[in-house]
């Protein structure tokens, strides 16, 4: 059950914290060969039959490769302070190494500058998953060349941007890309592979402290340079008393099994300059691997961790031959122990845990693992089944419900002793999720892929305010439901009428501060909420007639128009 502040008790964040909104590259760009770029790992397996739901592609996602201005109007519109986006490794090197392809670093030149027009700091990350295909074709991450040729462009990115940039990260979710992309081929580069993937998490690491020392020597003293993880706790049911020895011995060491596969196979290195103890062999490296001076290089002093949650591992004892109801095995190998979901925890419709308290245990555990290292949530956040209204708007509670849930407990970490600097909403917008395609929306902004409208979701107001106030509000002891969104909600038609239709709703004073007046613009909201003059807010969008973003999304009375509907989802093949 979340633990909850005191009723009327909003939590405040510690001064100078950071807020902010976080993006990637293949996820919003488009423009694959825009400028001269090369082909990435991303190009090749989106186009790949049956790699991506629907044949989806990042073609053409957010067209954010030409809209970069109108994102960075919509940042700030939202009072952000800053944007973490990422840099397409084959937009600078289209082969991965060779001709620096001056283009490529102009646009990225040309984003900074849109974002310091506006007074927003940039976080930039250098590799988040886009791997130039040239690269890909001569191994990969699987080989240590890579590592060296991640250095060199860090180099030359750094050398060329760094005036304009205030915070540099490495790599994105560097065991996602070994065990998603080379264990188990679920992204890019689709392999099935356990050596590949063990070799792929030491080099990984590696390029990790080749780029920073790369970056070290070109950027001004003031930058500051990291590495995101994803980060999981594992939370153990407690042994009931009486329990026997045995499976609670059982359940701690499945504990640390877990932990290590999880957290540990990436962060141990970075902060102890060793792999864990626990790690099942198949997964770490082999020694022949692992050079003379890698671990030292690989636990280079970080400016900050960046930490990136979505849900925690739980465990308790139990039979993983006899499963029983929201219970799974859990890791190979591991006897006594499943893994479970507990009972009455919501769900994200991407299937993961809400689980807020697992991100404040995180929190505080690295606050005891190194309590001198600054960390920044660079991503957090949830997709939904969002959907705009006649009015022209997005009531998305359930973002607004997680987000309230998440930034209460940062805050109640920091309280409680977490060095925390920053956090950045995952996502800015809609995009493209990997292997999902266009099905699942993160952004707290609704992007109509069709027409590539940005409209600003209500959770975009509540994170604005939230970043104003440099506070969370109490937590509500009743929270909102679909049937208590303001003015409008959809329901669902039967018989010769099935489809979306609108009915009119009471309004419910539990949403008081959650939403913008009816007809009123998210965005524009959000930046006259800011504290001071931030100046005159730009239009983002306010439709004049009902919309719908795709076809099938169409209600009974729009029929008619359906034919001229245009398509939301780009990139997908008949």
């Amino acid at each position: 059950m979340t633990k909850r502040t005191s009723s009327g008790e909003p939590l405040t964040f510690p001064a100078g914290f950071t807020w902010g909104a976080a993006t990637a590259a293949y996820q919003i760009e488009g423009a694959p060969d825009a400028d001269g770029k090369g082909p990435s790992i991303w190009d090749t397996f989106s186009h790949t039959p049956g790699k991506v739901r629907g044949g989806d592609t990042g073609d053409i996602a957010c067209d954010s490769y030409r809209r970069y201005r109108e994102d960075a109007d919509l940042i700030r519109s939202l009072g952000l302070a800053a944007y973490r986006f990422s840099i397409s490794w084959p937009r600078v090197f289209p082969e991965g190494a060779g001709k620096v392809n001056q283009a490529g670093l102009d646009h990225y030149r040309a984003l900074l500058d849109a974002l310091g027009e506006r007074g927003i700091a940039a976080a930039a990350t250098l590799f988040h998953w886009d791997l130039p295909q040239g690269l890909q074709d001569r191994g990969g991450w699987a080989a240590r060349e890579t590592a060296l040729r991640f250095a060199d462009y860090a180099g030359v990115v750094g050398e060329a941007l760094g005036d304009r940039v205030t915070r540099w990260i490495t790599i994105n979710e560097p065991l996602v890309v070994s065990h998603n992309g080379y264990r188990i081929g679920v992204h890019a580069p689709g392999l099935r592979d356990d050596a590949a993937a063990a070799a792929a998490t030491h080099h990984l690491l590696l390029g990790h402290g080749l780029a920073a020392a790369a970056l070290r020597t070109v950027i001004p003293a003031s930058a500051e340079v990291g590495i995101t993880l994803n980060l999981t706790p594992v939370l153990v049911a407690p042994t009931a008393d009486g329990a026997a020895d045995g499976a609670a011995t059982a359940l701690e060491q499945a504990r640390l099994i877990t932990d290590a596969t999880a957290n540990g196979i990436f962060l141990e290195p970075l902060l102890a300059g060793r792999y864990p103890a626990h790690a099942p062999a198949d997964i770490l490296p082999p020694a022949e691997l692992i050079a003379d001076g890698d671990m030292e290089m690989i636990a280079a002093p970080l400016d900050f961790l960046g930490v990136n949650y979505y849900q925690p591992v739980h465990l308790r004892p139990g039979d993983p031959d006899h499963l029983g109801r929201d219970e799974e095995p859990a890791l190979p190998g591991i006897r006594g122990v499943v893994a479970y979901r507990p009972e009455g925890m919501e769900q994200t419709p991407m299937g993961w845990l809400i689980d807020p308290d697992g991100l404040y245990e995180l929190l505080v555990r690295l606050a005891k693992d190194a309590p001198d290292l600054p960390l920044f949530i660079t991503e957090n956040g949830c997709a939904a089944e969002d959907y705009v209204t006649p009015e022209g708007v997005v009531y998305d509670i359930e973002r607004i419900k997680y987000l309230h849930l998440h930034l209460d407990a940062v805050a109640r970490a920091a309280r409680d002793g977490a060095n925390l600097s920053g956090y950045f909403v995952w996502s800015l917008l809609d995009n493209f999720e990997w292997a999902y395609g266009y099905q699942k929306r993160f952004g707290i902004v609704f992007v109509d892929f069709g027409t590539q409208r940005r409209i600003p979701k209500a959770s975009s107001a509540f994170y604005a305010d939230v970043a104003r106030a440099n506070a969370v509000p109490p937590l509500p002891t009743e929270w909102p439901t679909l049937r208590d969104k303001p003015d409008t909600v959809r329901y669902k038609g039967t018989g010769p009428t099935r489809g979306w239709r609108v009915r009119p709703v009471r309004r419910d004073p539990r949403l008081a501060g959650w939403f913008a007046p009816t007809g009123e613009d998210v965005g524009t909201q959000a930046s006259s909420s800011v504290s001071g003059d931030p100046g005159p807010a730009p239009v983002l969008w306010r439709p004049r007639r009902p919309v719908r973003c795709c076809a099938r999304h169409l209600a009974p009375e729009d029929l008619a128009r359906r034919d001229a509907a245009r398509p939301c989802w780009p990139g997908r093949r008949p």
